[in-house]
């Protein structure tokens, strides 16, 4: 290669022009990275058979058990109240378990290091998972609600406005406690503790709706439990209620869970 007055000459297999990479590109905008975080996370999901099975055939067939088996003080109409349950049994099976699982596991093979050695913001990953939870929440909520309406459903429209702002404020919630539970503690661990706690959760879920007979203050009480806040919540929503006390438990879950994991989570 010969300088010349115009300039080094450019080798003959060399397909870009002199100063091409001279100047670093500039980074994606934050909207983009945000959306393809989000349909990355969505695809990992939908590949992975188990997390199908906790978020939709589970619910399916408790929706279908609470609903024809004559169980404890469950009112009448049952799918109405059943149904309530069943959604939040799905959140929790999406937000919670599978967040907290994916994230445990992604930190013991690495995948998560490499992710967060990457240009891309930890902020932006963290709210590609968030949004991605929110999206497959929707389906779920979506189809499981199909299935109810098919057996005799009938809400009102306004109560399925406040129902699904509650399950928007539950499934953060519930994603806040995956990502703390998954972010902090080693992979075997997590599996662990997230199936025993979603089990746990699901009684809470089931108590709200009257599958065992409980006094007034006994509610009062397990409000504070995130599954019946939720379940009670999207009970009054359905019911033309406005569930303050609930959306305040919720909304302090994620207060809670969203700042220890912000303050401890770990991507190694």
């Amino acid at each position: 290669m010969t300088d010349t007055a115009a300039g080094p000459a450019r080798p003959a297999n060399n397909r870009f022009a002199p100063g091409t990479f001279a100047t670093p590109s500039a980074p994606a905008p934050l909207a983009r990275m945000v959306a393809s975080q989000t349909r990355m996370e969505l695809t990992l999901f939908l590949r992975n058979g188990e997390q199908l099975l906790v978020a939709l055939v589970i619910p399916v067939a408790v929706l279908i058990g609470l609903t024809a088996i004559d169980l404890g003080a469950v009112p009448d109409p049952r799918v109405a109240h059943a149904i309530t349950a069943v959604l939040t049994i799905s959140v929790m099976g999406t937000a919670f378990t599978g967040q907290a699982i994916a994230v445990g596991f992604d930190r013991r093979y690495g995948a998560l290091k490499r992710l967060g050695g990457t240009p891309l913001p930890p902020a932006v990953i963290i709210v590609g998972k968030v949004l991605a939870t929110l999206v497959l929440v929707a389906g779920q909520s979506l189809v499981l609600g199909a299935i109810a309406a098919a057996m005799g459903w009938r809400p009102a429209l306004g109560g399925l406005v406040v129902g699904a702002v509650m399950i928007a404020l539950g499934a953060i919630a519930f994603s806040a406690m995956g990502l703390l539970l998954g972010g902090t503690l080693k992979a075997e661990v997590v599996l662990a503790l997230a199936n025993l706690i979603w089990f746990l959760l699901i009684g809470g879920a089931g108590l709200a709706i009257g599958v065992a007979s409980l006094p007034d203050w006994a509610h009062d009480v397990l409000v504070v439990i995130p599954s019946h806040a939720l379940t009670s919540a999207l009970v009054a929503a359905l019911d033309g209620g406005v569930p303050a006390v609930q959306a305040l438990v919720l909304l302090a879950w994620t207060a809670v869970c969203g700042a220890l994991a912000v303050r401890h989570f770990s991507f190694t």
